[in-house]
């Protein structure tokens, strides 16, 4: 029995999870949430027990100095309450962690624990994928669910994705077996700009959490942080003509899709286009789904490609570090 002491009676909860690490593109879902814990000042109520889940081999506990006293950080999943007031006041718990390295049922079955002793209505799990998307162009962010009644209620997306998983489609499969609303929300990332932080990818997650939850969320200096990322990629991205030209044809290839008429074919033609005026190619080899990175990794997109296109040298962000990021990965 989970016993919640202090923790008030809560308001139509929804509860935020996010999770760092494979699910976390550019760390752009951790950063979501977050933000939320930060602009509604969340006091953390509940942490798991970092023994049974984390690997500290893999993630290891960081030392650092409290007043001159050794003080040493383990690696876990911490839960947090906001209280949102205004004309429709609503109550979040912020869920936030790395994703476990081990005994992820245990895990799961924790998390719905406190979902089903703080009333929990809604699950809300956010993650970040690699994709062929372009900088220049709004981030696209899907909302699937594994619930048919909850995908035509909230116009959702009924998850169809087959393949590897990690925390985020275990979490939402475990909230559905135990009749927990559930749903997932991906931001895409930018594969040749993968490096975290992305703020435009947090900011679109957020703002599609509004939609969601029909909840206004104080963005702050987002925004603004957002159109700066995005110039120093415009930047970056016009040194060189490889990547400038590579850009252009994700922008292309995204524009047609959008249009009314635009088809899977019309698409390909696309790509193909643009490997003819590279290096003469054949027309891409098209793989359905997403693709892992490896940390350390010097060029990591340039393989496991979803599209099988050969890809420009990655841009840098000025004063990147260039030993690689958190392991990422992607689901639809």
């Amino acid at each position: 029995m989970i016993e919640l002491e202090g923790v008030p009676e809560l308001v139509d909860p929804v509860m935020v999870a996010a999770f760092e690490g494979w699910n976390d593109a550019g760390d752009a879902a951790s950063t979501a949430v977050a933000h939320l814990d930060r602009e509604w000042k969340g006091e953390v109520f509940a942490a798991l027990d970092a023994e049974d889940y984390y690997d500290f081999q893999v993630n290891r506990p960081t030392v650092w100095l409290d007043g001159g006293v050794r003080k040493i950080t383990w690696p876990t999943t911490r839960l947090s309450v906001v209280r949102v007031g205004g004309e429709k006041p609503r109550d979040l718990v912020l869920v936030r962690g790395i994703e476990p390295s081990m005994r992820w049922r245990s895990f799961c079955n924790e998390i719905l624990g406190f979902a089903h002793e703080l009333g929990v209505e809604l699950v809300v799990i956010m993650g970040a994928l690699l994709g062929d998307t372009p900088h220049t162009r709004p981030v696209p962010v899907s909302g699937v669910t594994s619930d048919a009644d909850l995908a035509r209620t909230m116009d959702l997306e009924e998850t169809k994705y087959e393949g590897p998983t990690g925390i985020v489609g275990i979490l939402q499969e475990a909230c559905t077996h135990a009749g927990v609303p559930a749903v997932s929300l991906w931001a895409a990332v930018p594969h040749y700009v993968s490096q975290p932080p992305n703020p435009k990818a947090t900011l679109a997650l957020l703002n599609r959490l509004e939609d969601l939850i029909d909840m206004r969320i104080p963005l702050g200096e987002l925004p603004e942080d957002a159109r700066a990322w995005q110039l120093g990629v415009d930047q970056l991205a016009a040194e060189d003509s490889e990547v400038a030209e590579y850009v252009q044809s994700l922008e292309e290839a995204r524009d047609t899709a959008e249009l009314p008429e635009a088809s899977g074919d019309a698409i390909a033609r696309e790509f193909e286009r643009y490997l003819r005026r590279r290096d003469g190619g054949g027309p891409a080899a098209g793989q359905a789904g997403g693709h892992a990175t490896e940390s350390g990794d010097p060029a990591p997109f340039l393989r496991d490609n979803p599209s099988g296109r050969p890809r420009p040298p990655k841009p840098q962000r000025p004063g990147a570090d260039d030993e690689g990021s958190a392991e990422d990965s992607s689901e639809d």
